[in-house]
């Protein structure tokens, strides 16, 4: 207990000693692990949006109008029975045209003449929309489906699942979830290089007192502690203010966002935000450990 207060306490000396690089230390650490935790945040809205957007991706296939119910229903389980499907539903051509005439103009509609030129199909949600392209291939190589869809000279024309456009979705998503773990990466190494500094810093501010401690007969540990401990402390200070910042945040800019774009899913809940601020006091105190002990491991030979 006499070696930890001992270690605070010298930490704490080492605030004043190497006030401006502390301070840089402490900035640092603050603006890396804020804009960690905006990103985070951002990360899990942006997250939430993609995945709504991907939840629209489904598959519709098309049946020719004299299908049989026996070979409509042999399609339907079929579909129902592949991987990633999540509900396979049929919409006859009558309610096809409701469906069509709740989103359209009167006038398009009296314009057929009573004439119904929408087919039926087959409607097909996945449990993973990635799996679309997957599961089409699927029932487009069903020779059932081939037999019955509406465009038996060209199978794939019977199924619409936006073709090429999902692909770029995907990529999109894909590059998007990519890109934030690169970044945050960067922001964690630059925090963890300027800690490497400052207590490079303290270490050559108190060459002289580590040469007498030696010379007693300290151990290593007792020598390392409060450079461990002053690492720490810029750390967890740091991700404080961040999660200050970051609280401010949730409560004041994140409901005039929501309440401007509220076409947009942006859901983030209270205990969303508590796990992301334990993850940033969490990871700033293991990069301030990290960057001290590397430090420690370079310049002070002990």
């Amino acid at each position: 207990m006499s070696s930890l207060a001992y270690f605070f306490k010298e930490s704490l000396r080492g605030f004043t000693r190497n006030l401006s690089t502390t301070l840089g230390s402490i900035i640092t650490i603050f603006l890396s692990l804020l804009i960690i935790g905006v990103f985070l945040v951002g990360g899990i809205m942006v997250d939430n949006i993609m995945k709504s957007v991907e939840s629209e991706v489904s598959i519709t296939a098309y049946v020719a109008d004299d299908a049989s119910d026996a070979d409509i229903r042999e399609v339907e389980d079929f579909i129902g029975g592949l991987e990633g499907v999540a509900s396979v539903s049929f919409t006859t051509k009558e309610e096809a045209l409701e469906s069509f005439s709740a989103t359209s103009g009167a006038d398009i509609i009296e314009s057929l003449d009573g004439m119904n030129p929408l087919p039926a199909s087959i409607d097909v949600e996945l449990v993973d929309p990635q799996m679309v392209e997957d599961v089409a291939a699927q029932i487009e190589a069903n020779q059932t489906f081939r037999a019955i869809c509406d465009e038996p000279d060209d199978p794939s024309q019977s199924l619409l699942y936006g073709q090429g456009s999902v692909e770029r979705l995907f990529q999109l998503t894909n590059y998007v979830r990519y890109i934030g773990i690169a970044l945050i990466a960067l922001l964690i190494f630059i925090a963890m290089v300027f800690i490497n500094n400052t207590i490079r810093l303290a270490i050559l501010a108190r060459r002289k007192e580590i040469a007498i401690m030696r010379l007693v007969g300290a151990s290593n540990g007792f020598i390392r502690g409060p450079f461990l401990m002053e690492g720490a402390l810029h750390a967890i200070i740091g991700s404080l203010l961040a999660v200050g910042v970051l609280e401010l945040l949730r409560n004041f800019a994140l409901p005039k966002l929501q309440g401007a774009l509220r076409f947009l899913p942006f859901d983030a809940s209270l205990q969303t935000f508590l796990a992301i601020y334990a993850a940033l006091v969490v990871a700033g105190l293991v990069i301030g450990l990290i960057g001290s002990a590397l430090a420690m491991r370079r310049y002070l030979k002990v």
